[in-house]
């Protein structure tokens, strides 16, 4: 059987994602951005969120978060999954332990499916003025 593309459902940032028994994912914190009383920040956890679907085939999807300079990758991770059929889904998490970041900025996140870029959103990190 041939593959087919999948969709890119959703993705996000994230503080935690919890399995449940059940298998549902309990999401903990959807990050917007991070904001610092000083730079460099370090994150205990990170998490990128991902949720594939109507696609079949073996696929790989790498998630990257780029500097400010977008000439640089600050950290990366790559998943390999296997959808059955077009009613199937899958759901990826990268978790990013004790992740830094030292500039102000956009950082951006950027996921790729089999190496094309499928979606790219920012992510302000910044020192708040003090009131």
């Amino acid at each position: 059987m041939p593959s087919m593309i999948p969709d890119l459902q959703a993705s996000f940032v994230c503080e935690d994602v919890r399995v449940e028994a059940s298998g549902s994912h309990t999401i903990v914190g959807i990050i917007n951005g991070i904001g610092a009383p000083s730079l460099p920040v370090r994150l205990l956890k990170f998490c990128v969120w991902t949720r594939w679907c109507s696609g079949s085939g073996r696929f790989t999807q790498l998630t990257k978060i780029v500097y400010p300079d977008e000439d640089k990758t600050l950290v990366h991770a790559t998943t390999e999954f296997t959808l059955g059929d077009q009613d199937s889904h899958v759901t990826n998490v990268n978790i990013f332990a004790g992740l830094e970041f030292g500039d102000e900025g956009i950082y951006h996140v950027e996921v790729y499916l089999d190496d094309e870029l499928k979606l790219r959103y920012p992510l302000r990190v910044f020192v708040p003025p003090l009131a």
